[in-house]
């Protein structure tokens, strides 16, 4: 579940390329806050998704709602106690 619902997010990430340093910038639209910089595409995709996993478990902890992706949705249970 968790997997799938990475997967459908990180499918919406857009990424611009930035010239001014040959650098790149990723960011995941509704994701406040989700974005990454880096030297080439690969380390910003793999930055991004770090930041997105950041992001999850923060919301997560503060039994906050994360958003339905393309269907995909994560749902978080409180704990009993």
């Amino acid at each position: 579940m968790l997997s799938a619902y990475l997967s459908a997010v990180m499918a919406q990430a857009q990424y611009q390329m930035i010239p001014e340093d040959e650098s790149v910038y990723g960011e995941i639209p509704g994701f406040e806050g989700v974005s990454a910089h880096a030297e080439s595409l690969e380390e910003c995709r793999h930055d991004l998704s770090e930041s997105l996993e950041e992001w999850i478990f923060y919301r997560v902890s503060r039994d906050l709602p994360l958003p339905d992706v393309n269907g995909q949705e994560l749902p978080i249970k409180k704990a009993p106690f």
